[in-house]
């Protein structure tokens, strides 16, 4: 059985040994962020965007962090891991009550937890379907509260799916664990960021890579309807890259996977993203 190699409250040691009290805040109330950071070649991938992310995660639930420290521990975890590629997960929570209360104390110590784990970066095509978005108000900020995630996620599960695209009444937002885009009357588009859409990292690492080709993303608000008359769908996050849609099992559309917008994406994306130097 392969070790994997994690760190709590700067220890390291294998996943197996870490235990978390019952009492921590992010058990009792998800009370904690999260950054999931992928890396080629031993090389984070867009490692500041991560970081600045975590760092306005923090700044929206009022928890002080240092960034170097936890920019350290990363960087000893990718040199752990018995592979090139991967992902670190890495979750600060606020830390640990000495009994459950919703109103926190001001002098908790910070928990902070994070794994590395190998993984392939191979292009998956995606059956999805389109749910009701059941989320809290607050996806911009990367938190651990992902109980709307999880019940949409395995709904679709039970329906052959591994994704969903979500929606607030008829609004796209976004995936279950991703962000969305498709191509329309030959525009790429993508549904525009609010509190309802997680500000993806590989998101805006498309939408650079296609501002430097010339070829605009539209942002704004898009609908279902929208969506019926894509010819091409696809689905960005940290682990995924570019996955495409090959089916959206309850709306009757067309998707292509040879649509010329999505194979420019595709092909510049993988590029940047798999490059041999940080960003």
């Amino acid at each position: 059985m392969e070790i994997i190699k994690a760190v709590f409250n700067g220890k390291f040691d294998s996943l197996e040994n870490i235990k978390v009290s019952p009492l921590s805040r992010a058990y009792t109330f998800s009370d904690s962020i999260y950054e999931v950071v992928p890396f080629y070649n031993s090389v984070p991938i867009a490692y500041k965007n991560h970081l600045n992310r975590l760092k306005y995660s923090a700044q929206a639930l009022s928890i002080k962090i240092n960034l170097d420290e936890i920019s350290n521990e990363i960087n000893k975890l990718i040199s752990l891991c018995n592979s090139s590629s991967g992902y670190v997960y890495y979750q600060i929570t606020r830390g640990q009550d000495l009994i459950r209360t919703h109103i926190y104390s001001n002098d908790l110590e910070l928990e902070t937890f994070g794994y590395v784990t190998p993984h392939t970066f191979k292009t998956k095509f995606l059956k999805v379907m389109i749910c009701k978005d059941l989320r809290w108000g607050r996806c911009d900020i990367k938190s651990t509260s992902l109980l709307g995630n999880v019940l949409t996620m395995n709904k679709a599960k039970e329906q052959g799916c591994n994704e969903v695209i979500m929606h607030n009444e008829n609004i796209l937002t976004e995936a279950g664990a991703s962000n969305l885009f498709f191509v329309k009357d030959g525009d790429i588009c993508t549904p525009a960021l609010s509190n309802n859409i997680l500000p993806g990292i590989t998101r805006q690492i498309l939408i650079d890579t296609m501002f430097d080709l010339d070829i605009k993303v539209y942002e704004k608000n898009f609908t279902i309807d929208d969506l019926k008359h894509a010819t091409a769908a696809w689905l960005t996050s940290s682990t995924k890259g570019i996955a495409p849609i090959e089916e959206i099992i309850n709306l009757d559309c067309n998707l292509i996977q040879t649509d010329d917008k999505y194979l420019i994406a595709k092909q510049a994306f993988d590029s940047k993203f798999f490059s041999k130097r940080s960003f």
